[in-house]
């Protein structure tokens, strides 16, 4: 079992790092406020091959895996970018490239995954829908066949990148919910180019991540091409299980980064502060063990997302993937969002002011404790996928 990077990933960490100081807190607290995209760091990514990091040489990319990914988020995340050194790439590279290599066409990845790898191509995946939020079997998006094309008609929420995407992974179902014995049966992904005059898209105002939009959008009899069905017919669930679980594990490394960042500026702070009898705030037991102790159950996180990409990288099975996935999120959701917490009580009052950053970074952490998945339904999984015990809800 080793535990050493290789000379190619400690690379991508080492470009990670460099982009992420240059693209730092300032930086970002501009966009937030400004809710504006990150062109310049979109640039940069671009030109350190970061898109195309999980898209094989034959398609423009530099054929490594999730865990070079995550390397990536994880280093971009925390040296300066926060939840931004992860977001961008889950939408492309997750979202369009991972989707697209695993389960597209020869002729879908021909298509879209050279664009991907140099940037060119922006995507989004529209699968939340207002009325099923986290029960992904109900939503109510249908494609219906008429002769050679596919007609998509229903609403999404919460769909990030939308606005700016030149692709999108729509989830629609094709076929009754357990028409064929199974609730699971009955999803087909689709590919959509974009801009379409059938897609209406309106940002929705959000508390964080605002250099990134998320949006409601509404197919209205969307037309697109037979070739636009990601095979199987009807089968599709299983396949976006395969870019769900990925999506996990990007925010557990983004969430690894984020704490390791706050953490960081709350030490250095912490050295310099004094407050009562000339001595250092960093030396009250108070601030340290609470830090410490997050710090090291992320570590532990963190090779534990590692298992699951090294499984999801070795085309393990979805099951196997999940559960380790699903158990890195589960700590680091509590140990991020609680090392965050300590880091803004170590800057005090400062800590609520805008220019210190750490108010932006608390904003984004608690994203991790709703999305991808709830907390809740993380819980869920590994009480009845790992452990075995009974259902806990009602799908």
């Amino acid at each position: 079992m080793d535990f050493e990077l290789t000379e190619h990933q400690r690379m991508i960490a080492n470009s990670a790092k460099e982009i992420g100081a240059e693209f730092g807190p300032e930086y970002w607290r501009k966009k937030d406020q400004n809710s504006e995209f990150g062109n310049e760091f979109w640039k940069a990514i671009c030109s350190a091959g970061f898109l195309g990091i999980v898209i094989p040489e034959e398609y423009g990319g530099s054929g490594g895996g999730a865990t070079e990914l995550f390397i990536a988020m994880e280093e971009l995340a925390a040296n300066g970018c926060g939840m931004a050194g992860a977001w961008y790439l889950i939408l492309s590279e997750v979202f369009g490239g991972l989707s697209i290599l695993k389960h597209g066409t020869e002729e879908q990845k021909r298509k879209y995954l050279p664009g991907l790898a140099k940037g060119d191509i922006e995507f989004s995946m529209a699968l939340t829908e207002p009325n099923a939020g986290t029960n992904t079997l109900n939503i109510n998006t249908t494609a219906r066949k008429e002769g050679n094309h596919w007609i998509i008609n229903g609403n999404k929420t919460f769909i990030s990148g939308a606005d700016r995407a030149n692709g999108m992974l729509i989830i629609a179902r094709t076929s009754p919910c357990g028409s064929a014995g199974s609730k699971a049966s009955g999803l087909s992904l689709f590919l959509a180019d974009l801009p379409d005059k059938a897609v209406e898209i309106s940002p929705i105002a959000k508390h964080g991540v605002n250099y990134s939009h998320s949006c409601n959008v509404t197919f209205s009899d969307l037309k697109l091409p037979a070739s636009a069905l990601m095979p199987p017919l009807d089968g599709g669930w299983h396949n976006v299980l395969d870019t769900l679980n990925p999506e996990r594990m990007s925010f557990s490394a983004v969430g690894i980064g984020i704490a390791h960042l706050a953490i960081t500026r709350a030490v250095e702070y912490s050295r310099e502060r004094k407050v009562f009898n000339g001595v250092p705030i960093g030396s009250y037991q108070s601030l340290q063990f609470p830090l410490a102790e997050s710090y090291s159950c992320l570590e532990a996180a963190r090779l534990l997302n590692f298992r699951a990409s090294v499984a999801y990288d070795a085309g393990k099975p979805s099951a196997e993937v999940g559960a380790a996935a699903n158990m890195a999120k589960a700590i680091v959701v509590e140990h991020a969002i609680r090392a965050v917490y300590w880091a803004m009580q170590v800057f005090g009052g400062y800590g609520y002011a805008v220019e210190y950053d750490v108010e932006r970074w608390w904003r984004e952490i608690n994203l991790t404790r709703l999305a991808p998945i709830t907390q809740q339904m993380t819980l869920a999984y590994i009480g009845e996928r790992v452990l075995g015990m009974p259902k806990s809800y009602q799908a």
